[in-house]
């Protein structure tokens, strides 16, 4: 690719360089075909609705999935109603957007999409292929500048709308179909790439989850389902205060009260531990707030260690009692804050095990049981103290367990780092082939 000074994008594929200028046009000065999902008094009724088996497709505003169409969670008409809908049928390179209620989202339409319906959310742009790309135009839809061309489009107040009046009026970049072509083949191999490391980052999760209920012995059992070869020993079963004790008094700093440029002293909130960290909160890497106008010594008999696990007590879901273990703490100062409970083991235990066995689905369904209130959830101190926890007895497995789930942690975040330059990329080039 090369950087282009003329009325040409900011990067442009070496063989169009001295190609002809870009333009501007209309879609409505294009041979596109425009068709929406509004079926008037043939709308499909509640007998209409079947299975997948015995159906087609039916799509809402949101059966979309990073600008492709998805239908996992689609409704499905009958053969015989989708035979009289007509004018939703979409064909391969349709590109098919939302026009009333989320603006602005698309879906392309790949060969797996033909014959599928539209429901009165949704129109259907339809290029004639010798003159626009419909690849090209999908891409040039989900940029900046042509996300701002639909948004700047709506009607209507309460219920935003884009009729297909407004859609007409769209401005597009118009190059050599050659050059589009090109540009959609391109965008298509990214998001090829993308989805591949999704499919990938997804794989690694859900393995993940399985060992996290195959290596904790199940409830009622002493011995976990999967294990490392060599230990054949019963687990222990213990009350939770017979195994930690709460040393720690939280404080109750609100978001307004923490800062994340500078202090003496950090406090870990529990929205961080809900949203933002995994099962081990690595001191030197995750980002932690620090206390504004914090003073150590006010916080001084309440400073976390290694090794503490820090309980978020209230979510707005099941999520409640989420914990992270303490890790890679040196010479730092570190407290819990809002809605938080630490517990601390009353003896060594090997790094990592407890952080990733209270997070497991086996521990928590104790919680659930135990949880109170409706509209924000939350497990008070005494009721965390009543759950039992089972761990080996052998410090090694414990060793082995917590090293091969924190291996996991890794490959998980490595995965998601490489996912996030993808799309920063695709993000770029979005802004700087098109004008």
């Amino acid at each position: 690719m090369s950087d282009s000074k003329k009325n040409a994008p900011k990067r442009r594929f070496e063989e169009f360089s001295n190609a002809n200028d870009w333009e501007q046009r209309k879609l409505a000065e294009t041979k596109t075909f425009f068709t929406d999902g509004n079926y008037g008094k043939s709308y499909p009724s509640s007998s209409d609705i079947t299975n997948q088996e015995n159906g087609v497709p039916f799509l809402r505003g949101s059966d979309f999935h990073k600008g492709y169409l998805d239908a996992s969670n689609a409704n499905y008409i009958t053969f015989e109603k989708h035979a009289k809908l007509t004018s939703g049928h979409i064909k391969q390179d349709d590109i098919v957007l939302v026009v009333r209620g989320s603006l602005g989202t698309l879906g392309y339409a790949k060969a797996e999409n033909i014959g599928w319906n539209i429901n009165s959310q949704l129109a259907i742009l339809r290029t004639d292929k010798d003159e626009l790309d419909g690849k090209y135009l999908i891409q040039y839809l989900l940029s900046t500048c042509g996300q701002k061309e639909i948004l700047s489009r709506n009607t209507g107040t309460a219920l935003k709308q884009l009729p297909i009046k407004q859609l007409k009026d769209i401005s597009i970049p118009f190059t050599l179909i050659e050059e589009q072509k090109q540009i959609g083949a391109f965008f298509m191999q990214l998001d090829s790439t993308i989805a591949l490391h999704q499919r990938k980052l997804e794989k690694i999760k859900a393995l993940k989850t399985a060992y996290l209920s195959e290596m904790f012995p199940a409830e009622g059992e002493l011995k976990p389902k999967r294990r490392f070869a060599g230990f054949t020993d019963d687990w222990e079963q213990r009350n939770l205060m017979s195994v930690f004790e709460f040393p720690v008094s939280t404080n109750s700093l609100s978001r307004s009260q923490l800062n994340y440029d500078n202090g003496e002293i950090k406090s870990v909130h529990y929205g961080d531990i809900l949203v933002n960290y995994d099962s081990i909160l690595e001191i030197a890497k995750d980002r932690i707030p620090f206390i504004t106008n914090g003073v150590i010594d006010k916080y001084k008999p309440n400073l976390l260690e290694n090794g503490d696990l820090i309980f978020a007590d209230a979510a707005e879901d099941e999520t409640v009692g989420k914990a992270v273990e303490v890790g890679g703490k040196t010479n730092e100062y570190i407290v819990a804050g809002l809605h938080t409970i630490v517990a601390r083991p009353r003896r060594k235990m090997a790094k990592f095990f407890w952080g990733y066995y209270i997070n497991s689905s086996i521990y928590h369904n104790q919680l659930l049981r135990l949880m109170q209130g409706t509209k924000v959830a939350s497990i008070s101190k005494s009721n965390l103290q009543k759950t039992y926890v089972t761990y080996p007895d052998n410090f090694v497995e414990q060793q082995k367990i917590g090293a091969f789930f924190k291996q996991l942690d890794n490959t998980i975040a490595l995965h998601q780092r490489k996912l996030k330059k993808l799309q920063n990329i695709k993000k770029a080039y979005l802004n700087e082939m098109f004008i």
